[in-house]
């Protein structure tokens, strides 16, 4: 099995060929392709290339298949005795990423 230890975003991801990596929001079109350039780790069978702090020349090709929101998550704020409470809510959006190849030039 060929995976890579890859960053997205300020996040680090396992992508394995073949799946797909759900990263926060990417402003492309569903249906582009996507090369995500810094690779900190490739594992082939066994064969694992530790990069420093990158490996030079690797990149995993991926492709856009959907944008969609996350779980809402609810903030609820509350001080007894003063009267104070306040709700609110978030929905993270995030890219879902087809991974396509890890190529090494």
């Amino acid at each position: 099995m060929k995976y890579a230890i890859v960053e997205a975003g300020g996040k680090q991801y396992r992508a394995v060929e073949g799946a797909t990596i759900e990263v926060d929001l990417l402003e492309l079109e569903v249906g582009t392709d996507y090369d995500l350039d810094l690779v900190y780790l490739v594992a082939n069978d066994g064969d694992v290339m530790v990069g420093t702090p990158t490996v030079k020349g690797a990149k995993v090709a991926t492709t856009v298949v959907a944008h969609f929101k996350g779980p809402k998550l609810i903030i609820f704020k509350y001080r007894p005795k003063k009267r104070i409470r306040v709700k609110t809510g978030h929905r993270q959006q995030y890219t879902r990423l087809m991974v396509n190849s890890i190529v090494m030039e």
